[in-house]
């Protein structure tokens, strides 16, 4: 099966071996986001809820780099390195997705790149 990389100037550049996003077949399974600036590669000032509002965003520009948007994702999974973090967190996951909302994981991890607070990864279907 074809896999086909998309990329977007709009979320961080990946900073390894890997790709923002690669669909195959009628899906698009996107790396993790962390809350990095596009623009200055730095992770957003602020606590858990800014860095929650930054890794979706990223998401979505990486869903809008396919033509897609929150309403087509069908999974995430959610690496939080507090789950203390995690009422925030879904307040602010709340203001993205709509019912039906996708499945969901979220896990506690005990660190992520550049001291992040969360990463956010989603599968989603394409149109």
């Amino acid at each position: 099966m074809k896999k086909t990389e998309i990329s977007t100037k709009n979320a961080p550049a990946a900073i390894g071996p890997y790709s923002q996003a690669i669909a195959v077949g009628d899906m698009l399974y996107t790396s993790g986001q962390i809350p990095l600036d596009p623009n200055t590669s730095e992770i957003v000032s602020g606590g858990i809820t800014e860095q929650a509002h930054r890794a979706l965003k990223n998401i979505g520009e990486v869903l809008a780099a396919s033509g897609l948007d929150y309403s087509d994702v069908v999974k995430t999974t959610v690496f939080v390195t507090d789950l203390g973090d995690f009422a925030a967190v879904n307040a602010v996951y709340g203001e993205y997705f709509e019912k039906p909302y996708p499945a969901r994981s979220c896990v506690q991890v005990a660190a992520l790149p550049k001291n992040a607070k969360i990463e956010i990864e989603v599968i989603a279907r394409l149109r």
